[in-house]
């Protein structure tokens, strides 16, 4: 399998409010790579840009799989969620009076995964024991950390091939934040995956990334190659490490 997935110079917004300006990213076969940057600097509206959920008004967004390059400014979302595409949204937006088991299986309604539901929703209380647990528990009755795992896991029952992860340390403890980059790392890995993360809390986001992003005000304003590119830039030590 081979996979690509370029953004070149990316405008998008709503209405008169410009929320991203000239942005291009790019996300190859069996990286991670970080988007970070503070909130209201516009990683959610790329992350929906991907999805199909906010329609860019200049650029192009491409995701070539197999040999095959797609234009997902031309598809809707479920058509990109049929391509392999998958999201775990800011706020992880489950469906709170649906059961635990409920939401997963919601997560699989896309034809490539609805064969191996059985498959998936194995894998996932595999990863995920407590899930199992409370797979009869209403999803609105679990803690935040509990909301996050199911959240991620709903994402897995797609099959994706590539995984979008938008904010996963909002409204979680430090504990529950590390937990969860590094069951990211883990499911990254047994899974095959891509993944694409934005994330506002810097050393957290570079202990599994390879590479990554910095957005300010809807523009990149700098792209490292390597972490260690991102920990030597000086808009990292001003906002991020206060070593400046």
């Amino acid at each position: 399998m081979a996979l690509d997935l370029h953004l070149t110079g990316v405008d998008a917004g709503y209405g008169a409010v410009r929320a991203l300006q000239g942005v291009s990213v790019s996300i190859r076969e069996g990286e991670t790579v970080a988007l970070l940057g503070t909130n209201g600097n516009g990683k959610s509206t790329l992350m929906k840009c991907i999805m199909g959920m906010v329609r860019p008004t200049r650029g192009t967004i491409t995701f070539a799989l197999d040999g095959t390059t797609h234009d997902l400014t031309r598809l809707s979302t479920e058509d990109i969620v049929g391509l392999g595409i998958a999201m775990v949204p800011e706020g992880r937006r489950l469906f709170p009076k649906l059961t635990v088991e409920e939401n997963l299986l919601l997560g699989a309604f896309r034809p490539a995964a609805r064969k191996d539901i059985d498959i998936n929703l194995a894998h996932c209380y595999g990863s995920f024991p407590l899930l199992k647990e409370r797979r009869r528990q209403l999803a609105g009755s679990m803690s935040g950390g509990q909301q996050q795992m199911l959240a991620i896991a709903r994402a897995l029952m797609s099959s994706p091939k590539l995984l979008l992860v938008d904010e996963p340390s909002v409204g979680l403890s430090p504990l529950l934040v590390s937990n969860t980059v590094t069951m990211i790392k883990q499911l990254k890995e047994e899974h095959g995956l891509t993944v694409l993360m934005a994330e506002q809390n810097f050393h957290q986001a570079v202990r599994i990334a390879d590479r990554g992003y910095i957005i300010v005000h809807g523009e990149i304003v700098f792209e490292g190659r390597t972490v260690d590119e991102l920990e030597n830039n000086d808009l990292v030590k001003n906002y991020y490490l206060g070593t400046a």
